[in-house]
Parts: structure tokens; C-alpha cells; sequence
């Protein structure tokens, strides 16, 4: 009597490995894309509307509403979405509320701030940020800690972005209390993509001796083109965003 075999499984496209998962784990490139957009158009807004702060910050929430839509559409986990519009609606209240325009900016700067110290904090007991999130995408466990060549790298990845953000709000900081609306939207542009790129890249470089995130070394099986798309060989492109963001 003849037999059928079961067909085989479809093979499932690998997950973004090397700098794309850590950027992933970090908020992703389109999050923090996303994350600089209602400002932007909360700035533009500003300065047509003869700086009108309730009409911008209806500008920017209606903005950040399409975009988490957008999210929707595309069948991604409604979490992201939903907090990206509740994010930019708590700036546009505490704009509106107070009566000032840079307060929009304030919840941003606060968060920065947090995520500076949560960074610090992290060194200071031993348990770098960047250790946790690698460990946490390798599956490694918690043997790192107890090593100090991935306890040496993590520690100064985890300075790099205590750095990151600590620049942030040195170049923002200043901007929000003089009242700059305009520099500090575009402050807050310019320091979001360019510099998470920049964070992204030279954590890796700090990290991927110790780091197994399905990369290997250049020309290893793994290895991508850099920018998160795969070869010609099949392989598939990184997810650009995770959504939770460590950066914004």
C-alpha cells in the first residue's frame, strides 16, 4: 500500500543576527525614527500656526495616531503602536496644559535622563545593561558576570550609552530652558537616528568577541551586508524594529 510522508516544514527566515539584533533589542531603527517624527511635526506646526502650542500638539498626536494605524495595519503587536500615540499625547498635554511649547520636549528629556542613570546604575552593581540585553538574546545566562573579558566589554558598552545620553541632555537641556522650540526639535532630530546608528555600531565592535548573536566573525556563515538585509543566498531581511526602545 502506498505511503505519504508528511511534508517537510517550511524553513522560517532567521532572525536579525550581529548589530541588527542589538538594535532591535534597543528600539529598532524605524521606533526611533518614529519616535522623532511627531516632534518634527509638532516644530513645523509651531512655527505656521504663529506658534499656536495646542494646534501643534494636535498636529503631533494626529501624527503619531497614523503612524500607530500604520503599525496596525501591518498586523504588528498593537503594544507598540498604542504606546508610541500615548507617549506623544502625555507631551502634548503637559504642552498644553503648562501653556509652554518645550514642555512637549520635557517627558523625552526626563526619559533620557532615566535611562542615563538606569545605565549607570547598572555598572555600579555589577550588571551592565548591555550584558543583560546580550545575555538575554544569546540565551547565554548569567555566566558572563563571573567572566572578565564580556564583564570589561559590557561595562564599556554600557559607559558608551550612559555617554549617549548624557550628550543628549547636555544639547538639549540648555535648549528647553531657554524656551528654543525650533533648535530643540531639530536638536532632538539630529540626536536621534544619527546617534543611535552610531551607539548601535560601536557597541558591537565593543561586544562581538563576546557577543553570540548568530554573526560571526566578517565572512562568517552568518554575515550580513550591514545594513540589516540579507545576501543573495536566501537569507531573509532583519525585522527593522522591535518597538520597545532603550534610546529614545
Amino acid at each position: 500500500m502506498p505511503t505519504t510522508e508528511p511534508p517537510a516544514p517550511s524553513p522560517q527566515a532567521p532572525g536579525p543576527s550581529g548589530p541588527g539584533a542589538l538594535a532591535d533589542a534597543l528600539g529598532g531603527v524605524r521606533g526611533t525614527i518614529e519616535s522623532s517624527v511627531p516632534p518634527v511635526a509638532f516644530v513645523i506646526a509651531y512655527t505656521a500656526t504663529g506658534q499656536d502650542t495646542k494646534a501643534s500638539s494636535l498636529v503631533a498626536v494626529a501624527v503619531a495616531v497614523v503612524l500607530g494605524l500604520l503599525r496596525l495595519a501591518q498586523r504588528e503587536t498593537p503594544q507598540y503602536a498604542i504606546t508610541g500615540v500615548v507617549g506623544v499625547a502625555f507631551a502634548a498635554f503637559v504642552a498644553t496644559r503648562t501653556g509652554k511649547a518645550e514642555n512637549f520636549f520635557l517627558p523625552g528629556l526626563l526619559l533620557n535622563a532615566a535611562y542615563a542613570a538606569a545605565y549607570f546604575v547598572s555598572i555600579l552593581i555589577r550588571r551592565p545593561l548591555i550584558g543583560v540585553l546580550v545575555a538575554g538574546l544569546s540565551g547565554a545566562g548569567k555566566g558572563w558576570r563571573d567572566d572578565p573579558g564580556p564583564m570589561r566589554a559590557y561595562t564599556r558598552a554600557s559607559w558608551l550609552w550612559v555617554v549617549l545620553f548624557g550628550v543628549r541632555l547636555l544639547v538639549q537641556l540648555p535648549l528647553y530652558l531657554a524656551g528654543s522650540v525650533t533648535a530643540l526639535g531639530v536638536a532632538k532630530t539630529a540626536m536621534g537616528l544619527p546617534l543611535f546608528g552610531i551607539g548601535i555600531w560601536l557597541t558591537w565592535l565593543l561586544v562581538r568577541e563576546h557577543a553570540d548573536l548568530g554573526e560571526g566573525a566578517p565572512g562568517g556563515p552568518q554575515a550580513t551586508d550591514g545594513d540589516g538585509e540579507g545576501d543573495a543566498d536566501g537569507r531573509s531581511d532583519a525585522d527593522p524594529d522591535s518597538g520597545a526602545s532603550l534610546v529614545r
